[in-house]
């Protein structure tokens, strides 16, 4: 792609996925300078997806919704992105308290120009998921990958498999019956993009093709489902991979983390 075509797909992205973004779990709150999303159960957490700030307004509107989380009681993320403003927004919110996570880079890839090995019969053990019971094979991967529980992330599974099942196909791959890769992918209500999440494989099983495999049985649900374009929130290990498959870059972003309970 060239360079103003990426950008063209920036601002369809900053427009789809960040300013008019939906979740099954979350209530949509769009004021002037901000999109934030809150619980609509709890416990839960929620997030501010996208801003628009100025040097004059930003320390001000940061505490507009730290007291807007705090009345609910929830933890939040607000998803910084490179080109967001002011330039020095994640500094602000480093020093109002966030904890600021590793740098995540959004991937996205046109659907037209998937390439072939995406398209192919997949050939690997990959079964989706539509029992709640079957998580606990994604609980022991995420488990045996991070090193702690990841209880949350079964929940939130749970929660989608019971009452959005149409917003989300997740996906385990298997050695020998054994679960060893697992993803998801999510699809806007509205819009042309889906978004893959969650990728993780056991050590023991990685350069096996098991990643892969996953990634070609979302790609192709993708295209069966009609949407145009796959973005990812790639880490540092799964940035490589997908854009050896012509996912290209649009941004880098930071998970920046207000951690309610702990300031109680």
């Amino acid at each position: 792609m060239t360079p103003a075509e990426i950008e063209t797909l920036r601002q369809l992205y900053t427009s789809c996925e960040r300013i008019e973004s939906e979740y099954p779990d979350t209530r949509r709150e769009a004021t002037a300078h901000v999109v934030r999303h809150l619980p609509k159960a709890a416990p839960g957490s929620g997030a501010v997806v996208y801003s628009q700030l100025t040097a004059t307004n930003a320390d001000a509107l940061i505490d507009e919704q730290i007291a807007r989380f705090e009345e609910f009681g929830c933890d939040f993320e607000w998803k910084h992105y490179d080109y967001d403003t002011p330039p020095d927004l994640k500094a602000r919110l480093a020093a109002r308290g966030f904890e600021i996570d590793e740098l995540e880079t959004i991937l996205a890839l046109p659907l037209t120009a998937a390439p072939a090995a995406l398209l192919a019969p997949v050939t690997h053990d990959v079964r989706r998921i539509l029992d709640p019971a079957q998580l606990a094979d994604i609980k022991h991967i995420k488990e045996e990958v991070w090193g702690e529980e990841r209880e949350f992330v079964g929940e939130f599974l749970r929660r989608a498999l019971l009452e959005s099942p149409q917003r989300m196909s997740i996906y385990v791959a298997y050695a020998d019956h054994a679960p060893v890769s697992c993803g998801w992918i999510h699809f806007a209500e509205q819009g042309p993009f889906a978004s893959l999440w969650g990728g993780s494989t056991l050590a023991g099983y990685r350069k096996q093709g098991f990643y892969t495999a996953l990634l070609a049985v979302r790609v192709q649900e993708a295209i069966a489902r009609g949407k145009q374009y796959l973005t990812i929130d790639a880490s540092p290990m799964s940035r490589p991979i997908v854009e050896r498959f012509g996912f290209v870059k649009l941004a880098e972003s930071t998970p920046c983390h207000w951690r309610v309970r702990t300031r109680q």
